[in-house]
């Protein structure tokens, strides 16, 4: 299957009849990077990882852009088989069709047939609207926070919604 391209996400979009607003900017590959140029963007602003582990599981983990993970303890919260490690740029393009620093919950439209596990961090939700890349690093996105479920649904998904706030 052929990736999709930012125009084709966002006249997906507009087909569900979701709402958001667009910001284009330089390409962006850090939260650092986003955090120096966005200014005043209101929102959520998040962090995706592209993790897999020994068995070729594959995770899509999103969270609040400041938020510390622990990789080892995340390990058992979600099943992992063996070590947690990030996914490699072939694999990245491979299963959800975006190059690094472009991971975003967004390209869960690429992954069809669901190989791809999404993780959420409940504290994203709390944020109106909820900033992503739209397959591309130069460009954001805002859309609400169930607009973004609703989406994922669309894609045939289901978000593991953890409490990252939560001790594990």
């Amino acid at each position: 299957m052929t990736p999709l391209t930012r125009q084709d996400l966002l006249h997906r979009l507009a087909e569900l009849g979701i709402d958001y607003v667009l910001h284009e900017h330089p390409p962006l590959r850090t939260v650092e990077q986003s955090k120096a140029l966005r200014g005043e963007l209101p929102g959520g602003h998040i962090k995706n990882l592209f993790l897999r582990d020994k068995k070729r599981n594959m995770w899509l983990v999103t969270v609040l852009e400041d938020r510390p993970i622990d990789l080892k303890a995340l390990r058992s919260r979600i099943d992992a088989r063996g070590t947690l490690s990030f996914g490699n740029a072939e694999l990245l393009r491979e299963a959800l069709g975006v190059e690094p620093g472009a991971v975003t919950p967004c390209a869960l439209v690429n992954d069809p047939d669901r190989r791809v596990t999404f993780v959420l961090d409940k504290a994203v939700l709390a944020h109106d609207p909820v900033n992503a890349h739209p397959l591309t690093n130069d460009a954001t996105i805002a859309l609400a926070p169930d607009d973004l479920l609703r989406f994922v649904a669309a894609c045939g998904h289901e978000a593991m919604m953890l409490d990252f706030d939560q001790a594990v």
